[in-house]
């Protein structure tokens, strides 16, 4: 039997999926997301820890006499939007939605796990990992492993699923290297001497040196990076004085910085840091420079992606799996797991936009806006590649063969 079929009725689960979607919670502030998933564990005889690094939880299964093991991970935490959508599973919490999917995350993984808890397919250990806190640079995945995650639950490997919009519904895309950039942030404050903007002649402008920073980083990667290395460097945003006739003492500028690689990634610091001293000097100024790397690169792990491949393929056919998808330049901090373990992060597609009829219509349901909405129709789909994957992985022959 196709293990999708076992999903045939999948209302609960899209009943559970909308609930967690009415009622989102920003990063470390999962509490009734933690307490739910706890509960739905429970209920299906699985063993369950919580509090990993605040509000995580991780439950465990074991089947059979095998020590090898695996983790799979799902996401929990909503974002701070005001949500437009009118459906009656709209969020509850003003500003605060879920725009990524994190909701479907979290019952894809909970619904495998309620298949794998009423089958004995497997000889190993699942632990199944219920992140918070991965949205605005909060670094859940971190926390959780600062927090003994991977001391307490050995992992031999980790994977995670994140819906997107590649294309149709249950369409899986990854690749064998970087399939996600690092998210760095950085700012550089200018400080001079503040006056009156009537005379100019008796400070130190620190606006001047800011504006002409934001024009010469834009050209820092061009004169830096191999144009073949894929990096980007943006100004997002600046500030001066907060009265029109006043010259600060200080002004800002700041914006985000994406790579596939830490040795990219340091050129362009190294760059950042001495363009703004060297233009702060020219107009006799000072900069301070700040350079935040909060989140690496995720980059997969050459077996374990070829492993899931072929896991996905045989879900939904080889026509429906793209395994050298090109990278994005978007970021996820599940990165922080595949630098401590091996493992796969990858796609699975989200569809066109017509579930979100007759509120918005069809189109790209793109996350990260006010308007998005979790498809329900991938959660078997998903679900059904996490149990095979955990079945294939922990299988004996399978087993044997990983190891060689």
């Amino acid at each position: 039997m196709n293990i999708v079929d076992s999903f045939s009725d999948i209302s609960p689960f899209v009943a559970l999926r909308r609930d967690i979607h009415a009622h989102p919670e920003l990063g470390f502030e999962e509490h009734r997301t933690s307490a739910l998933v706890a509960e739905r564990l429970r209920s299906w005889g699985i063993e369950v820890h919580m509090g990993i690094a605040g509000t995580g939880v991780v439950g465990v299964i074991k089947r059979g006499q095998s020590k090898r093991s695996l983790g799979l991970r799902a996401d929990m935490d909503a974002l701070p939007l005001q949500e437009d959508n009118h459906f009656p599973h709209r969020s509850l919490h003003a500003g605060k939605m879920h725009a990524c999917g994190h909701d479907g995350h979290t019952t894809m993984l909970l619904a495998a796990a309620w298949h794998l808890s009423q089958h004995q397919n497997f000889d190993g250990t699942v632990n199944l990992i219920f992140q918070p806190a991965e949205e605005m640079g909060k670094a859940g995945a971190k926390k959780m492993i600062q927090d003994g995650l991977f001391e307490r639950f050995e992992c031999e490997a980790v994977f995670a699923l994140h819906n997107f919009s590649i294309g149709a519904v249950g369409h899986f895309a990854l690749n064998h290297g970087a399939l996600m950039a690092s998210s760095n942030t950085w700012r550089v404050t200018i400080k001079g001497q503040g006056t009156h903007a009537s005379l100019p002649h008796t400070g130190v402008d620190p606006v001047a040196p800011t504006i002409e920073l934001a024009q010469q980083l834009q050209s820092l990667i061009a004169r830096t990076i191999d144009p073949l290395d894929n990096a980007l460097l943006a100004v997002t945003q600046i500030q001066g004085s907060v009265a029109p006739n006043v010259i600060p003492d200080e002004a800002w500028v700041g914006g985000t910085v994406r790579t596939f690689s830490d040795a990219t990634l340091d050129k362009i610091e190294a760059a950042l840091r001495r363009m703004a001293l060297g233009v702060a000097s020219a107009h006799g100024c000072k900069a301070e420079v700040s350079f935040v790397r909060a989140s690496p690169a995720v980059v997969n792990h050459a077996r374990e992606a070829k492993f899931c491949a072929d896991v996905m393929r045989e879900i939904v056919g080889a026509e429906a799996v793209n395994e050298h998808f090109t990278p994005v330049m978007s970021a996820e901090d599940f990165a922080h797991m595949l630098k401590a373990r091996p493992g796969c992060y990858a796609f699975i597609g989200n569809g066109n936009g017509e579930h979100r009829m007759p509120d918005h219509g069809a189109g790209p349901c793109l996350i990260h806006n006010t308007s998005f909405d979790f498809n329900d129709e991938i959660i078997p789909i998903g679900a059904s590649y996490f149990v095979r994957l955990v079945e294939r992985w922990l299988d004996v022959q399978g087993s044997r063969s990983m190891q060689e």
